[in-house]
């Protein structure tokens, strides 16, 4: 009896031994992998780009004949995953910049530190009022007076050339345009970055009217 005991646990540390030197990896063996496809996924990944359609070390389930490292998209120009931008949609980051984090409660922090990165010449200025009269005016009016046909009927759009409102800073008319304030909804979905600062440029002169 002790010796079928002793015969027994020698067979389940001799398994337990080769499941374990089987799944670490050697000199020219990656190993195995629990799940593989929970760490390769078979759906495309942009950021991904492993044309080799041999590489790894298993054929994938879909018996197309593909290793499981196997990432490219064979029906796209160069096998790539990551494909150009539908027309008409708004790109966010032309220049590289990084997306707008600046919190919506953080009016006065944006209003101190939030620079224009474009200039501030009469074609952005008119660019910026072709914008302005697209999104803007059916609350804030044509001349910035808070009279569009939205703003007659809610009441509540400030005056552009107000007290209040005159010499506030580029900053503080883009980071309003960009995560909302009050009533007015975040624009950032509608405009590209480099349009709400066009509008920015055209607001400022209807703070001088």
């Amino acid at each position: 009896m002790f010796q079928m005991k002793t015969t027994t646990n020698r067979l389940i540390l001799i398994i337990v031994g080769a499941v374990l030197v089987s799944c670490s990896a050697g000199k020219d063996d990656p190993g195995k992998e629990y799940a593989p496809n929970m760490y390769h996924s078979v759906a495309y990944e942009p950021l991904k780009q492993i044309k080799d359609k041999d590489a790894g070390n298993w054929v994938s389930s879909l018996d197309d004949g593909l290793g499981e490292y196997y990432s490219s998209n064979p029906n796209n120009p160069n096998e790539m995953n990551m494909r150009v931008p539908p027309a008409n949609t708004v790109r966010r980051s032309k220049n590289g910049d990084l997306p707008y984090r600046i919190p919506k409660d953080s009016l006065a922090y944006a209003a101190a530190n939030v620079k224009s990165p474009i200039g501030n010449t009469q074609e952005i200025v008119d660019a910026g009022k072709l914008l302005y009269t697209r999104f803007c005016t059916h609350c804030h009016g044509d001349t910035g007076q808070g009279d569009g046909a939205v703003g007659q009927a809610f009441g509540g759009v400030p005056v552009y050339n107000s007290a209040a409102l005159k010499d506030v800073s580029e900053g503080h008319i883009y980071h309003v345009i960009t995560v909302g304030k009050g009533r007015m909804g975040a624009h950032a979905s509608q405009l590209s970055p480099e349009e709400r600062w066009k509008i920015v440029r055209y607001v400022q002169t209807l703070q001088k009217q």
